[in-house]
């Protein structure tokens, strides 16, 4: 392995660091490398995979300004590998946002984080809450060829070269309509038949919710309001042909506090929860439909079947997870961000068009969460989900199950203790039919704390539980984060 060092930065974290989420396998990177002729430990790259695997994380440089940090408020950096002729090389840039430069030249935290009082901000912000960094650390799409990095509470889309890294700006997805500073918010979705970019934001201020639509050339074309009720906190979208899909579930910033400048989410089950169908053509109101209630943090699919409009994706039996005697406030908060807590498992609603009818069925009663599917499926009826399984009481995954939706059949793939991975998104094989759709691998990093070493493992879609085809050593221990994406570049 060549490993060629391009930047190194200086913490201003504490030290020692008692956070869980800033030490383990959540401590951050503060350096960027290029890595070429990267070792495989075991098994060989395949020739017939060629792309790139993009992965955010959250990477904090600097501490929240009361102390009270929270993992997503780590600054975003792309960790990527790229596979083309049966050979792999690595990079990690952050993703230089205004908030991160701002905050590099100050030597120190500028903005509130997510569980901090907004007005404790020494300077104005973006996103849904106002006064807040814009990291763009949650999630990373591949769309025209470029990567676009987001922020699960609003803000830009930045861009950045899949290959070199290098941040271009902001993607021009703004639109009047949009409170100012939220026009995306993370988990925006391409679609594969029209090439379009499907995106959502929130705010606290009314209709409270957009959908945009940008061409396949990045142009916005539709901002769609979607009148809520009041500030709601929609994390994922869905789409079909005809439909952006948007869900309105009763845990969000609870009004009161909310009065009082403090954004602290809060349970309303009385409500129920609520799919809205937004015309994407911009034509005809959103059409909402009732379900029993939830909280869904991620989807895998939608798909129209004939008078049906059907949306699969994570039920949480407890959005708020249930407080035990022995809770102490360090517990809570790992539990809010423990799979296994909130008891999410692979659910389906039905929605008809004709009769108004709703139905929903739980799909599999084991706890998973994070999906991937194979993106050529997309809005359209598809058959398997790869998702992450869940390290008990911490937010890292030791494992992955594949789902047969048709049939139920799954299959698991279990990391050895101490061994956590990464979303592992699907890629196809370049020699797979249009109609094959788990001819292909899944590529995941992996965070070893025995070793003190990261991986990257390429897994057989079709044979996940035979492990990995591949193993491939990466430069440095990687931090954990929360999303990945594959991306078929030829360049």
């Amino acid at each position: 392995m060549r490993v060629e060092v391009k930047n190194r930065y200086t913490s201003r974290l504490p030290s020692p660091d008692p956070h869980p989420y800033r030490t383990g396998a959540w401590t951050p990177n503060t350096v960027e490398v290029d890595a070429f002729e990267l070792d495989v430990i075991e098994g060989k790259i395949p020739d017939d995979i060629r792309g790139v695997y993009l992965r955010n994380t959250e990477n904090p440089l600097f501490d929240a300004l009361s102390g009270r940090y929270h993992p997503f408020d780590g600054d975003g950096m792309l960790h990527a590998i790229r596979f083309d002729g049966g050979a792999a090389q690595y990079r990690n840039r952050f993703v230089r946002t205004e908030g991160l430069l701002a905050e590099l030249a100050a030597d120190a935290p500028q903005w509130a984080g997510i569980i901090e009082p907004a007005s404790m901000s020494l300077r104005d912000g973006w996103g849904a809450r106002t006064r807040m960094k814009d990291a763009s650390s949650t999630d990373v799409t591949v769309h025209q060829g470029r990567a676009l990095t987001t922020f699960y509470q609003c803000g830009d889309a930045y861009v950045l070269d899949p290959i070199t890294l290098e941040t271009k700006g902001v993607a021009p997805l703004s639109h009047p309509s949009f409170a100012p500073g939220t026009t995306i918010s993370a988990h925006p979705k391409v679609d594969p038949k029209t090439g379009e970019l499907l995106f959502f934001n929130y705010s606290t201020q009314a209709p409270y919710c957009h959908v945009g639509i940008a061409s396949a050339n990045g142009e916005l074309l539709r901002a769609i309001p979607v009148e809520l009720p009041g500030p709601r906190l929609p994390h994922d979208m869905a789409f079909t042909p005809r439909f952006a899909i948007i869900g309105d579930f009763p845990l969000f910033w609870d009004p009161a506090k909310l009065a009082q400048g403090l954004h602290r989410a809060k349970y309303f089950p009385d409500l129920g929860s609520r799919f809205g169908l937004v015309p994407r053509d911009g034509r005809g109101p959103v059409r909402w439909f009732s379900f029993e209630p939830t909280y869904v943090l991620h989807f895998t699919n939608a798909y129209e079947d004939g008078d049906w409009v059907v949306i699969e994706g994570y039920h949480q039996g407890a959005p708020v997870p249930e407080r035990t005697a022995d809770d102490t406030p360090i517990t809570l908060f790992m539990k809010s961000l423990d799979m296994n807590a909130m008891k999410t498992r692979l659910h389906r609603w039905k929605m008809n068009l004709a009769t108004g009818e709703t139905r929903e069925e739980r799909l599999d009663d084991a706890v998973s969460e994070f999906p991937t599917i194979n993106d050529a499926f997309a809005g359209r009826r598809n058959r398997y989900v790869y998702a992450a399984l869940g390290e008990p009481g911490m937010f890292l995954f030791r494992g992955f199950v594949k789902t047969d939706t048709q049939t139920g059949a799954k299959t698991t793939l279990e990391l050895p203790p101490g061994v956590f991975a990464s979303e592992a998104p699907f890629c196809p094989r370049t020699t797979a039919a249009a109609d094959a759709e788990d001819d292909g691998y899944l590529v995941t990093f992996t965070t070893d704390m025995n070793a003190d070493s990261s991986e990257c493992l390429l897994l057989d879609a079709k044979r996940l539980s035979e492990g990995p085809v591949a193993r491939i050593r990466l430069p440095m221990r990687i931090s954990s984060g929360t999303h990945a994406t594959w991306g078929n570049l030829i360049t």
